[in-house]
């Protein structure tokens, strides 16, 4: 009867204590966030000991009446069932423990694997039993005799618990904080179980297994589940009142997308949020049509990304952006912040209505502004304009305001009631006649108006005409900051233009000079590789439409003849073969690119009569080599080939080779 006592007091307690954790997670894992899938294993792991604990109990009192003959069945029967819940307790502790480090590397799964074969051989021992008696047996009288199979699998449940409680031991060391405690308490479990396992061994009539297995979920409640339940509730109360100054607040796993929700805000409910979600990303990505403002829906679908998301957090604890949001139909500004939790296993997102802050620090500037008088923007700008014009965009009214001295100090030079009527009067006499439709185009009110709403500034440059002579005017247009006028400033920039004229003409010539062979005149190697790279970044870019084909050429007998006849010889053969291939690619570039090595880009209408050109040149050098006069110029001609090529230079060695084999042709004729 006592013995009977101890696991039905441990049943009782059981259910006592994790009576909340059994009715709120259950034992099905079905719709569990990867939490509650870990407390569904757990649950199934004191379902486990339950269960051990009835039968032990119920075995405890028939065994007390095993002289009745007809209860030796029913002995039997929970004696295995004993046993077989030994092993489911191991099993369901190992999966639970598996789950809760999540840890999902060799070592885990050389644990689930391993508690599974034991359980398996369990089982087959245990059936095996009935007809060879290694696990236990009963004598005639009905008593109970532990045979060697029984310590042989209690051992090998033993070593296995040492095991799995020293994996636990090695993940606490690697951690720290709370996480540690409980890595530790998880440990401790395990080494309990196996110390209590070793006691029954040696004390088969007391149940000492039972308490192992008290002690081990007193442990787990005191230390993990009551320790979780804890941080749970400082978390929430921490995003609780978080949810006071943010819309929302999301709580997101990285590895499975699952989130949860807090939120306290009225306006963010409307938008039917949920507590929990399968994933954050896919859901969000729906929802934007619905929630986001049409023209923040392109911008606001490129940070929805987990990947892109992870990316921004890259060498930084947290990043925003911001977006309007529909709230009752109306946009509104929010901004939104990411960040990594501490442990890095779960992303924070929270919103953040920020309208009316922003409204109110757009406010606060446009009332900065103000508080700066026309008088002080307008000697700021005497500085750089000779004339300026403040324009009334009602009434068209305007003061025009010039430079009465060095210092840029302005007065008033003239008012007027039409800025734009009288615009046209005077461009017909002042401004020079190419330049006058583009003008009055300008100053065109209706134009100037839709032109400032997308743009801060518009000039123009024309000519006026002073004392007979024509001299460069720019005129800049800007909108005040109230937006009521405009302020329109002129200046001369006639010297201005003339050494701009100038600086880029000299450019010119020298760039010119700069890509310009000396000797023969033609491009030299510095404009082909500037040629090459230009034409790189079009196959690059996947340039349709782009046919090309590169010539490589070499001129033959150059060092015998500076040998023979002197350099000065040598260099009037290089400019007459330069000549020549001149003459026959009249409308592509030739480049000298070493001593006696020409190419010729084909384009065009060079391009499409290619191979027409290439023979004609051909067959004027075979004709000089013949006759033994004239140029012998080795050539080769590649194409660019969309489909294979990939850089400028393929096709330039595929040409090279082609030139380096009629040059082995000329010799063998020569």
């Amino acid at each position: 009867m006592l013995y009977s006592m101890i696991p039905a007091a441990f049943l009782l307690v059981n259910f006592i204590l994790n009576w909340e954790m059994l009715k709120k997670y259950g034992f099905s894992t079905k719709n569990q966030d990867k939490q509650g899938k870990v407390h569904v294993l757990y649950n199934r792991f004191l379902l486990a000991a339950n269960c051990y604990f009835l039968v032990d109990m119920v075995w405890g009192l028939f065994y007390e009446h095993r002289d009745i003959a007809g209860l030796f069945p029913f002995i039997y029967s929970l004696t295995v069932f004993y046993f077989l819940l030994m092993l489911l307790t191991m099993l369901t502790w190992t999966c639970y423990l598996v789950a809760y480090i999540d840890k999902s590397g060799r070592r885990s799964i050389i644990l689930i694997y391993g508690v599974w074969i034991m359980f398996a051989v369990g089982v087959i021992c245990l059936i095996l039993n009935r007809f060879f008696h290694f696990m236990f047996a009963y004598t005639d009288a009905h008593e109970y005799i532990g045979e060697t199979g029984r310590n042989i699998s209690f051992f090998l449940q033993i070593l296995f618990y040492i095991i799995i409680s020293t994996y636990m031991f090695f993940i606490a060391h690697k951690t720290a904080g709370q996480k540690k405690i409980r890595y530790i308490a998880v440990a401790v479990t395990s080494i309990v179980l196996g110390v209590f396992l070793t006691l029954q061994i040696f004390f088969a009539f007391f149940p000492s297994y039972a308490i192992g297995l008290m002690v081990g979920v007193c442990l787990i409640h005191t230390f993990v589940e009551v320790d979780e339940k804890k941080e749970k509730e400082i978390h929430d109360h921490i995003a609780s009142a978080m949810a006071e100054d943010y819309e929302a607040i999301f709580y997101i796993d990285i590895e499975t997308n699952e989130y949860l929700t807090f939120s306290k805000s009225q306006k963010y409910m409307t938008l039917n949020a949920v507590a929990t979600g399968k994933d954050f990303f896919k859901e969000a990505q729906a929802s934007i049509e619905d929630c986001i403002y049409p023209d923040d829906w392109e911008y606001a679908k490129d940070f929805y990304n987990k990947e892109t998301m992870l990316k921004n957090l890259e060498g930084r604890r947290s990043f925003s952006f911001k977006y309007r949001v529909m709230i009752n139909e109306e946009p509104r500004f929010f901004l939104f912040t990411v960040m990594r939790e501490s442990n890095g296993q779960y992303l924070i997102f929270y919103e953040k209505d920020i309208d009316d802050e922003l409204k109110a620090e757009k406010k606060q500037k446009e009332n900065q502004k103000q508080t700066i008088t026309f008088g002080q923007i307008a000697e700021s700008l005497a500085s750089i304009y000779d004339v300026i014009y403040y324009i009334n965009i009602s009434d068209s009214s305007y003061v025009c305001y010039q430079t009465n001295d060095t210092y840029g100090n302005l007065e008033i030079n003239s008012s007027g009631d039409d800025f734009y009527k009288e615009s046209i009067t005077n461009i017909s006499q002042m401004i020079h006649e190419q330049d006058r439709d583009k003008l009055l185009e300008f100053v065109n009110k209706d134009n100037m108006i839709s032109t400032m709403e997308t743009h801060k500034d518009n000039s123009i440059i024309y000519r006026m005409i002073v004392t007979g002579k024509a001299q460069y005017t720019r005129m800049t247009v800007r909108k005040s900051s109230d937006g009521s006028h405009f302020i329109i400033g002129i200046e001369n920039v006639d010297e201005e233009i003339e050494r701009e004229k100038q600086h880029l003409k000299e450019l010119k010539t020298e760039k010119e000079l700069a890509r310009r062979d000396e000797l023969t005149g033609v491009k030299n190697k510095t404009a082909y590789k500037e040629l090459e790279e230009s034409i790189q970044g079009y196959i690059e870019n996947h340039i349709s439409n782009l046919a090309f084909a590169i010539i490589v050429c070499d001129t033959n007998n150059l060092k015998q003849i500076n040998d023979t006849k002197g350099h000065a010889a040598g260099d009037e053969y290089l400019r007459a073969s330069s000549h020549l291939l001149c003459n026959i690619f009249v409308h592509s570039p030739v480049f000298r690119v070493g001593g006696d090595e020409f190419v010729i880009f084909l384009k065009g209408n060079d391009y499409e009569a290619r191979h027409e050109l290439m023979e004609k040149l051909q067959s004027q050098v075979r004709e000089n080599s013949k006759a033994e006069n004239g140029i012998i110029v080795a050539s080769g001609i590649s194409e660019y080939n969309p489909e294979k090529d990939q850089t400028v230079s393929e096709i330039f060695e595929r040409a090279d080779k082609e030139m380096y084999k009629n040059k082995k042709n000329l010799k063998s004729q020569a």
